[in-house]
């Protein structure tokens, strides 16, 4: 590709010195915008042909000669070079380079700095569409896993500590909700930005007329942006984007720390499939879960990149500045990380398998249905909280006799309170406190069925 000068080089003296080229290019970073940009720049086009400001013969001309410029970037004949900055300059060399000086009449009435915004917003459309895909699919394999452990139980925690029995696929469907959650941010993300900053220019829009609106259509934005000096400048959909991703890793990120704690000997809940582990290269009985503690470690990354694209934004005056630059570097990275990380979720999720037996060793170890207990004894007409200190005292008996609430006799029962029957019996053990969960949206087997033909239903 000839080296022919840039534009704006003709308002300063001297050269560019080779390293103040490679400090500021961006074109290792924002060639993955490519597609976006030859899009960008047909719809312009296009719109100047139909607003006389270039002839229609013109614009099949520039058509077809972006065209080809997309095919060399893919079939890998275009060689960048970085003295052309970014993308946008390298496509409009090499567009010059195949039509002369019609390739140049493409840059009328737009700058890079309206340019590139419109190439970030449809980037993050299609990116978004593809994480969400991705998330579902997520999502599915928690239902399937979810479909296999309807009726078997294991322990709820709070505070790393047990808590209360509950049926393992409602443990499941807590992720699938989570999840649904980081859909509707990222929708709600794709509508916000789905707007055409094209047409503002540099910063103050342009003496020519152009046909903002039009060019909007063309290239599927629902409106256009009705403020120039905000419309180059505006990056809130980036920081938003990339706070949707950190809330994605934050939820992959708890299910590593679980599923990490529950395939540990300690714990034995689940096995994990080998392919989604390493072993020692010291410890040959080692099966380490490797691929989940680098979904852990990896959400790190991320929320980096939150920090830094809102320092980017918090430190400029009003309007462009070349700090924006940097922006890609952390919406990439978000992307690319999440996007693997899920990916790799699913595989793990899709070949995990709870180890029913083990859990059922030692389930009601940790006194899980003393909380059913005290609302058996409200049922009886006792007030919570005086229930609440009835079974903390009966709790505080078993611990010192080193025996379980459902051991403990009628007797020692009525002792702790008169409201207390034979049929309290019907309250004690994990499995009869599950069998009781009666609100909506319970950790019980019946509550976990409904939601799991839900989602297979809403995921389908």
């Amino acid at each position: 590709m000839a080296k022919t000068k840039k534009s704006w080089e003709k308002r300063l003296s001297g050269g560019p010195d080779e390293m103040a080229m490679n400090f500021v290019e961006s074109l290792s970073y924002d060639v993955r915008l490519y597609k976006y940009d030859i899009q960008g720049s047909i719809a312009h086009a296009k719109m100047l042909s139909e607003e006389g400001l270039i002839e229609e013969g013109e614009f099949d001309v520039i058509k077809a000669g972006l065209l080809e410029v997309q095919e060399d970037i893919e079939a890998g004949r275009l060689e960048f070079d970085i003295v052309y900055e970014d993308i946008h300059m390298a496509i409009e060399a090499a567009l010059v380079e195949k039509t002369g000086d019609i390739g140049r009449k493409l840059h009328t009435g737009r700058s890079r700095n309206d340019q590139v915004a419109t190439d970030m917003r449809l980037w993050m459309r299609d990116e978004i569409d593809t994480l969400v895909a991705k998330i579902k699919k997520l999502q599915l394999a928690f239902v399937e896993l979810a479909g296999k452990y309807t009726d078997s139980l294991m322990p709820a925690y709070t505070h790393l500590q047990r808590a209360q029995p509950i049926v393992i696929a409602a443990y499941l469907l807590s992720f699938v909700e989570q999840f649904s959650r980081d859909v509707k941010r990222l929708g709600n993300c794709r509508e916000i930005l789905n707007v055409s900053p094209l047409g503002s220019g540099a910063v103050a829009g342009s003496t020519l007329p152009l046909n903002r609106q039009s060019v909007a259509e063309k290239l599927g934005f629902s409106d256009i942006t009705y403020n120039s000096i905000d419309s180059v400048s505006d990056r809130d959909f980036c920081a938003e984007f990339i706070f949707a991703t950190t809330l994605v890793m934050t939820h992959l990120s708890k299910l590593a720390e679980d599923f990490i704690l529950y395939s540990s000997t300690e714990f034995g809940f689940i096995k994990t499939s080998d392919k989604y582990c390493t072993s020692s290269s010291m410890m040959p009985q080692k099966r380490n879960p490797d691929m989940l503690e680098l979904i852990r470690g990896k959400s790190g990354s991320v929320f980096g990149s939150l920090t830094a694209m809102l320092m980017i934004m918090k430190a400029q005056p009003s309007t462009y500045n070349r700090d924006l630059q940097e922006d890609k570097l952390h919406m990439f990275n978000a992307a690319d990380v999440a996007s693997s990380c899920v990916e790799m979720a699913t595989g793990i999720v899709s070949n995990t398998e709870f180890r029913v037996e083990r859990i059922a060793e030692n389930l009601d170890d940790g006194f899980l249905d003393a909380t059913s207990l005290a609302e058996y004894l409200v049922k009886k007409g006792v007030p919570f909280r005086e229930a609440h200190g009835i079974v903390g005292g009966l709790v505080a008996l078993c611990e010192k006799r080193e025996i379980k609430l459902s051991e403990l006799t009628i007797d020692e029962f009525h002792a702790a309170s008169k409201a207390i029957e034979q049929d309290v019996f019907d309250s004690l053990g994990a499995e009869n406190v599950v069998r009781e969960y009666s609100s909506t949206g319970a950790a019980g087997a019946s509550q976990a069925k409904e939601r799991i033909a839900y989602w297979k239903s809403e995921l389908s």
